[in-house]
């Protein structure tokens, strides 16, 4: 193989056209996550490139988040880690006061139309139908959020064939593992809101009483949305921290 199978705009700078193309291995899943990547010097000789092309488009990569360097292993595919992302918003802490990942508890698993915001983050058609799962997160059988959860069909077929009760704590290492899509980046927004007879009820708060909103986006290697996410968790349990360096 050489630089002409770089199948794309020969307008672009060649080291943009590798960076494609390796781009391409990873959200085809050919280049897993936590799998090293070839070396440089297997890439140079499998595009025909210059070590500098090779390099360059490694380091787009790097900075981009999809590739990470392991001093005197080489070079992997990064696997993000969403597993304490909520931390960062909720004190999600045991009876004992130690920190733990909620239990995940998929109450319903339905196909239907999704709202049109929804269609429109996952780019799908307005007739579109998606899986939608209602969840639960717990802590030591207390519900500490409540979630709604859109997926595309096409992507996750194969969740409708699971039963609810069959669904694993963490969703992102199950979607990958039963439907071979991988989360790679996410957006999340925050919003505060007033529960509703039906939140109050599910989080064992007062109807009217504040509640934290985070709305999120996954997305996949190629950036093409995934999953659309709304967790609601009580405001009395919410913290916010950032480190400004």
């Amino acid at each position: 193989m050489n630089s002409a199978t770089l199948a794309h705009d020969q307008r672009l700078p060649l080291y943009q056209r590798l960076r494609d193309e390796m781009l391409g291995k990873i959200s085809g899943g050919e280049w897993r996550p936590d799998q090293a990547i070839p070396t440089e010097s297997e890439l140079t000789k499998t595009y025909g490139v210059a070590i500098g092309t090779v390099r360059k488009a490694v380091e787009v990569l790097v900075a981009e988040g999809l590739l990470e360097r392991s001093q005197g292993r080489g070079t992997f595919v990064r696997r993000p880690s969403f597993d304490a992302s909520l931390f960062r918003f909720f004190r999600h802490l045991t009876t004992e006061g130690g920190r733990k990942i909620p239990e995940g508890r998929v109450l319903e698993r339905t196909l239907a139309t999704p709202p049109e915001h929804v269609a429109s983050a996952l780019k799908l058609s307005a007739k579109a139908r998606a899986i939608r799962l209602d969840r639960l997160r717990l802590i030591d059988g207390q519900v500490v959020l409540i979630e709604e959860i859109w997926l595309p069909k096409n992507r996750f077929a194969a969740l409708l064939d699971i039963a609810p009760a069959d669904f694993a704590d963490l969703l992102y290492p199950f979607y990958e593992s039963r439907c071979g899509q991988v989360i790679a980046s996410a957006k999340e927004t925050l919003t505060v809101d007033s529960a509703s007879a039906e939140v109050a009820r599910s989080l064992g708060i007062v109807q009217g009483q504040p509640v934290v909103v985070i709305e999120r986006l996954a997305l996949g290697f190629d950036r093409q949305p995934l999953e659309w996410r709304r967790s609601r968790g009580a405001a009395d349990t919410f913290r916010y921290q950032v480190d400004i360096c």
